[in-house]
């Protein structure tokens, strides 16, 4: 029942965010060492990983990597080395464990707890989810008729995640005719999604699930499926026809992609006449149809796959509106006649602009909605078919976050979206297109006493060494000094295009209260500028992520919002690679690096095509199988480049069952940064040992790792409590 855009298609590869393992260029001189015995370690002593070396030549390069046999999870040696860095890094933040529980009670206090989202209108239902205290997952349920009415729950996340370390939920549509729900979870944190189906008026499951689901969509009939399911190397590569109630051995297959770059995802267009069937690379997309009427037909192409064109369509009457970007990088909107989409057939609705990226479209009935980016701020233009009244959504902050909120009906006299910054929480607003009247719905409760007024947001520009202007959203409560004497945090990610929003934290009010400024790099290799500022970081212009980072970090000192022995950064997948790379480059710029679940192992992971999303890759990073493009990944990988050098304070964080980033890369990174540091800062590694990708599942467990790497950082800064 909801529609499918590049929005869903991002979210799912920007679900996969980033690869997984890279190599050492370490001395062939250092003899094997054995590993001490775990079971005798001083807790109090940092884990000496084993030296075993591992030889491989690639290009006439002889490399060696001391540390590959951590790359073994099935090892009982391997884990009990991370049992026993688990062990170091509880031991070593033992004395401000007291902290680490007030920053826990702390935040967790901030938050309503039990609360309900906007009930959103659905055919003859509102549906919504909700959280109670105490409870670690959400509640899922629907009205009918009337938000007063009384409530189904529809699925329990509580109740599915009893007995289980991990409870993650994937796919979630409810069939046209409101009656049943597919739903995908996994209980690993591996992202590997098992389907099931739902009867919502007995509350039951059907008999049979499917593993490895990736994106499903109903037909109009009510009782067919599609879905996409995942290879070996959890690419969504096929698309299987099911008929619920029946065995899915006996699913037909569809669809397989054979390209290994591409992955499939199906969706239900927003008038869920359509059926949609993606095949998308990071630089190119190819769209199939088929009416939802005729599940058992043939999908048919609308343009037929180009090198760096990407295409996204949706559907309204007798036209699908496609946002291309065949004429420019930024995209324009076209039209085409349903019964003849051919690209010869496509008619300009919205022109491509170099200042203006179109990041995504919403069709309804009656009007549409552009998501535009310009000047690193997101946009939303509403217009009329034909354009009529076109006009953008006034927003009233200088910095800000906007995203679509659920909009699952064609025919919505309104568009609801959600609004935040780095000082006002998050905000549900509906925006009524006729009378151009924008509503406040819901806002998400701060406790505790927050007062917005007393928080400033500000938007800086850094200058690049190629001149290039490099934004920075920076908060801070008022009064904090603005004299190189304050406590600064630098985030940044930098990669595949992904915009790195300006969001509002509860748990971020914990540093603001205790002096410290955050902000934010929006560096190149993301997508706050367009798509030019997504090419100009990736593939062989790379290297500008990184630069473009520490000259953030040295104009933030520069205009005395930190000091470098002040000055702390922290990223995450990508975001992970980005900490290595630039504590590689300037070590003496920063004082503390937190890194969750980083890339760092780059060059070996995208030599190893048998690694989750490796291939597909390729075209983000390059690929290390080509000469040049081995050389320009060797140069900067993380991992390659450690060397003798004194490093900042660390905090590297991974989970055990992380699929897009292996748990090795960290840990080998920790191993060797440990070999080569010449100077005494600590480097902690942590693995959650039931986790993924993104960490603990449950609301509660993740807030204790929000309030472990404040409580870290706070120490390691000599922040008072």
């Amino acid at each position: 029942m909801s529609a499918i855009s590049k929005s869903l298609v991002l979210s799912s590869l920007s679900a996969l965010l980033v690869v997984a393992a890279c190599s050492s260029k370490a001395s062939t001189k250092a003899p094997e060492t054995p590993a001490p015995n775990p079971a005798v370690r001083d807790t109090n002593m940092p884990p000496i990983a084993a030296k075993k070396p591992h030889k491989s030549t690639i290009h006439g390069d002889d490399r060696v990597d001391n540390y590959a046999w951590l790359e073994n999870k099935e090892s009982p040696e391997v884990i009990a080395h991370l049992r026993a860095e688990n062990a170091y890094a509880e031991a070593y933040t033992a004395p401000f464990k007291g902290l680490r529980e007030a920053l826990y009670e702390e935040i967790v206090a901030r938050i309503q707890e039990t609360d309900t989202s906007l009930p959103v209108r659905d055919g003859d239902h509102y549906y919504y989810s909700r959280t109670e205290a105490g409870k670690q997952y959400s509640i899922y349920a629907r009205k009918q008729g009337s938000p007063e009415s009384e409530e189904q729950v529809i699925l329990d996340l509580n109740q599915l995640a009893e007995g289980q370390r991990f409870m993650g939920l994937g796919a979630y549509e409810v069939s046209p005719d409101g009656n049943l729900l597919a739903y995908t979870t996994d209980n690993t944190g591996f992202r590997e999604y098992t389907l099931h189906v739902r009867d919502m008026r007995t509350g039951e499951d059907y008999p049979e699930t499917i593993e490895k689901v990736k994106s499903v969509a109903w037909a109009a009939d009510n009782k067919t499926l599609l879905y996409t399911v995942d290879d070996h190397a959890k690419r969504s590569y096929r698309l299987y026809r099911h008929t619920i109630g029946t065995d899915p051995k006996q699913d037909p297959l569809v669809y397989e992609e054979a390209d290994e770059r591409f992955r499939v995802f199906i969706g239900l267009s927003r008038s869920e006449e359509y059926l949609f069937l993606y095949s998308v690379s990071h630089t190119a997309s190819e769209v199939r149809y088929l009416s939802a009427d005729s599940p058992t037909g043939s999908f048919q192409v609308i343009a037929a796959r180009q090198e760096n064109h990407e295409y996204y369509p949706a559907h309204r009457g007798d036209r699908f509106y496609i946002r291309t970007n065949d004429q420019g990088r930024n995209f324009r909107l076209v039209s085409a006649p349903v019964s003849s989409p051919a690209q010869a057939n496509w008619k300009q609705e919205v022109a491509h602009s170099d200042a203006v990226m179109l990041s995504d479209i919403d069709v309804f009935e009656d009007f549409y909605v552009l998501h535009e980016r310009e000047g690193g701020l997101p946009h939303y233009r509403v217009s009329g078919y034909g354009g009529d009244g076109a006009h953008r959504i006034d927003m009233p902050e200088p910095v800000y976050a906007v995203f679509p909120y659920r909009n699952p009906e064609f025919g919505a006299k309104h568009f609801l979206f959600s609004y935040q910054s780095m000082t006002t929480p998050s905000s549900v607003y509906a925006y009524e297109v006729a009378g151009r009247a924008l509503e406040l719905r819901k806002e998400t409760q701060v406790l505790g006493g927050y007062d917005r007024e007393q928080y400033r947001a500000e938007r800086i520009y850094a200058q690049a060494a190629d001149g290039t202007a490099v934004p920075i959203s920076v908060v801070y409560k008022q009064g904090t000094p603005l004299d190189g004497t304050s406590p600064l945090l630098l985030q940044g990610y930098g990669s595949y295009g992904f915009s790195y929003p300006t969001v509002f934290s509860h748990s971020r009010v914990s540093l603001l209260d205790r002096g410290f400024i955050v902000a934010v790099a929006h560096i190149r290799g993301g997508g706050e500028m367009g798509k030019r500022w997504h090419d100009e970081g990736r593939m062989f212009n790379k290297k500008n992520t990184f630069t473009d980072f520490i000259a953030a970090a040295e104009t933030l000192i520069g205009k005395n919002y930190t000091a470098p022995d002040r000055l702390a950064i922290t990223g995450g997948s990508a975001g992970g690679l980005l900490m290595g790379a630039v504590a590689n480059m300037r070590p003496e710029l920063f004082a503390v690096v937190i890194s969750d679940v980083p890339f760092v192992d780059v060059l070996n992971t995208m030599l190893n095509d048998d690694l989750p999303l490796t291939v597909g890759e390729y075209e983000e990073w390059g690929n290390p199988k080509i000469a040049e493009q081995y050389e320009y990944i060797k140069s900067y990988c993380p991992y390659t480049n450690i060397a003798a050098k004194e490093y900042p304070i660390m905090l590297v964080n991974t989970s055990l069952n992380d699929s897009q980033v292996m748990y090795w890369e960290p840990a080998k990174y920790v191993a060797k940064l440990r070999e080569f540091g010449t100077g005494d800062s600590p480097v902690l590694l942590r693995i959650n040992m039931d986790g993924g990708h993104g960490g603990a599942s449950g609301r509660y467990d993740r807030i204790r790792e929000t309030a472990f790497d404040y409580s870290f950082l706070l120490s390691q800064l000599g922040v008072s409590e």
